[in-house]
């Protein structure tokens, strides 16, 4: 069942833009519900530094994420999961947004 909660999280970050991809990780790497096991300050600064090349608005303004729905109903989905499906995500997330920047 943990599996399946991954998955579906995994195929709604495939599905996302690569503006919401790192708002999603600057949200999770700045939570301290997450409890990520990785490096969440050098993850944050990449999302951080990425998502002020692709969005002008984040660069220039201060940026309220929950008027970012997906984001938000993401973010929910990664709360109900246990540690190490957190982690799965967050790991995934974060090897895509290289990939892409």
């Amino acid at each position: 069942m943990g599996e399946d909660k991954v998955e579906n999280v995994i195929n709604i970050i495939k599905d996302m833009d690569i503006k919401n991809k790192l708002r999603l990780g600057i949200c999770l790497t700045t939570s301290d519900w997450a409890n990520i096991l990785y490096n969440k300050a050098e993850m944050y600064e990449k999302f951080d530094t990425s998502l002020k090349e692709v969005d002008e608005e984040y660069r220039t303004t201060l940026i309220n994420f929950t008027k970012y729905k997906l984001v938000m109903f993401t973010m929910a989905k990664i709360m109900e999961m246990e540690e190490l499906e957190r982690n799965k995500v967050v790991l995934y997330l974060f090897n895509s947004v290289n990939h892409k920047v």
